[in-house]
């Protein structure tokens, strides 16, 4: 991994910009690692509704591939002050809780319409769900997750295993 090479690819292009950088941490922890970045200007970098930030991982991620090959652009996002870590904590509480609506009530919950990197972050919160199952629907902006109850959702492990036929339950029928 060149965790240390996209920090420094990362403070010099702040720098060019005129953006003091206080620190530049690295989440291991997160996949991908989560480049943290520590800054007085973070109201410039994240920009409204996080539209510049997003911008920012893109243009980072163009400059690491061209630097450090594609391999390395895509092991690697940017937050700056928490921001985007904390709007993933919002996202899956909000899909949690309309997760739990979904059990409670027994039907399909529809979620405002994201983007798709929001849309993977919900699939991948409930892959692990035994009654929630998840669908992306619609085109474009409105483009959007369905939360979808099932009474029992197969998991991996059930799926490969073969179907036990009625003969093989009950002898000749």
């Amino acid at each position: 991994m060149h965790t240390e090479e996209i920090k420094g690819i990362i403070r010099e292009f702040l720098e060019r910009l005129t953006v003091s950088v206080e620190d530049i941490s690295i989440r291991t922890d997160e996949t991908p690692p989560l480049f943290e970045v520590t800054t007085k200007d973070s109201g410039a970098l994240i920009g409204v509704n996080g539209d510049n930030l997003r911008a920012l991982n893109v243009v980072m991620k163009k400059i690491i591939e061209k630097r450090l090959g594609t391999e390395a652009a895509s092991e690697f996002f940017l937050d700056v002050n928490g921001y985007q870590s904390r709007q993933i904590a919002d996202l899956k509480s909000k899909a949690r809780m309309l997760a739990d609506r979904a059990r409670t009530f027994k039907y399909d919950v529809e979620m405002s319409p994201m983007n798709a990197y929001e849309r993977m972050i919900v699939h991948a919160t409930f892959t692990d769900d035994p009654h929630i199952a998840t669908e992306s629907v619609g085109e474009g902006k409105v483009r959007h997750v369905i939360l979808k109850y099932v009474e029992h959702k197969q998991s991996a492990t059930e799926k490969s295993q073969p179907l036990t036929s009625d003969v093989e339950l009950f002898g000749t029928v």
